[in-house]
């Protein structure tokens, strides 16, 4: 069965709601961010401040790779896995991509008390959000499909989900 991979800015919903997707599907979960920093040793944002975001988003590609050759899971993206191509090509050959979004008011308040945020680490952060989101919008909406989490609880947002799952079998 192919995995449902949820892309999509941070703060959207995409590992609690993946979580409990995969809970009730009966799936693993993977979060790519979680194995980055599990196999690394570090997290996101000491790779960010010691090796750059180039560093960090070659990772992100070599995981994406790995995941994208497993079957039947739930797998939550860092939100900047649609910067490069090939990340968006590895995880549809075996996946159906599912692009959670928020406004940036919403990710903003979702955020703001999170201090592992590297790209949120600005004098302006909804400003930045709001840019990161204008940049990657196109690339987000690549997805099969795209839910709007601004307003749904993550049950609301696994039932949507769970419909999708449904017609994807």
């Amino acid at each position: 069965m192919k995995n449902i991979i949820l892309l999509g800015f941070m703060g959207t919903g995409k590992t609690a709601a993946g979580k409990r997707l995969a809970e009730e599907l009966q799936r693993d979960f993977l979060d790519v961010d979680e194995l980055i920093e599990k196999e690394s040793g570090t997290s996101i944002s000491e790779i960010f401040f010691n090796f750059g975001e180039e560093h960090f988003r070659r990772l992100e590609a070599e995981k994406a790779k790995e995941v994208s050759k497993y079957e039947n899971m739930v797998i939550a993206t860092g939100g900047g896995i649609v910067l490069r191509e090939e990340n968006i090509e590895n995880l549809r050959k075996n996946g159906v991509l599912i692009c959670l979004s928020a406004s940036p008011e919403v990710i903003m308040a979702r955020t703001k008390a999170e201090k592992n945020r590297p790209l949120l680490d600005t004098p302006y952060p909804l400003e930045t959000i709001k840019e990161l989101l204008h940049f990657r919008a196109p690339l987000y909406a690549r997805a099969e499909v795209m839910i709007d989490t601004s307003q749904l609880t993550i049950g609301e947002v696994v039932t949507e989900i769970k419909k999708i799952a449904e017609e994807i079998k």
